[in-house]
């Protein structure tokens, strides 16, 4: 069985009086263990479809089922549980709490799923050091540089041990070197058996991946394992 299935998915938005076809029938299913890029030019449907993976959004007709289970008409409260419980998200611009320190930020996706103060401590600072971070701990974000702040979400995104990890553009905001080391790591996490799915416009970025999803006005055009 799939990790995540998407079934004739369409999403649909009302803009004045105009309707805007986001995704027009989308079928697509992910194993567990791929590391998936989504590629396509402004406005294909990557952003919506990786939202609607996120489960930040809903679809408008179709049906997604993420570890088995049809996601597509939860209500919001229970689609914030899904997100807390199975998902990992690492974005362009890290969304790191600046108020937080680095061992902070990564226990955030604990706290909501009730952890003790004490274990998930503990899982916080084994992940930032697995990332590099050990002696950055108790940093703030802004003292650290955008390398090493995504490193942080990385961290953050592997903290509730997720089904499906979603990056959106993960190295957009960095230098070639920097982005280069954060892909190396999203490629040792996928190794290691996590299941990845990232957007990305660039095509060097993709080329990391193993399977290349090609979108173009809502639909897929190209779906090749490499």
């Amino acid at each position: 069985m799939p990790i995540a299935e998407l079934r004739s998915l369409v999403k649909t938005y009302q803009m004045g009086p105009a309707q805007v076809h986001a995704l027009r029938g989308v079928n697509l299913a992910f194993e567990k263990g791929e590391y998936v890029a989504i590629m396509g030019p402004s406005g294909s449907g990557k952003s919506t479809l990786l939202n609607i993976l996120g489960c930040l959004d809903t679809p408008t007709a179709g049906a997604y089922l993420l570890g088995g289970q049809d996601v597509a008409r939860l209500g919001d409260a229970a689609l914030s549980d899904v997100r807390c419980r199975r998902l990992g998200f690492i974005f362009q611009s890290y969304n790191l709490i600046q108020q937080l320190s680095v061992v902070e930020n990564i226990e955030v996706p604990l706290f909501y799923q009730g952890w003790s103060a004490r274990d998930s401590h503990h899982r916080a600072a084994a992940l930032g050091r697995l990332v590099g971070l050990g002696d950055r701990l108790y940093h703030r974000p802004s003292e650290l540089s955008g390398g090493q702040q995504q490193r942080v979400a990385i961290a953050r995104a592997m903290a509730n041990d997720p089904l499906v990890v979603l990056a959106d553009e993960p190295t957009g905001n960095l230098d070639s070197a920097t982005g280069r080391e954060i892909l190396a790591m999203l490629g040792q996490l996928n190794d290691r058996g996590k299941t990845i799915i990232m957007v990305s416009h660039d095509a060097s970025v993709a080329e990391r991946a193993r399977r290349i999803v090609h979108m173009v006005d809502g639909r897929v055009v190209d779906d090749a394992v490499k």
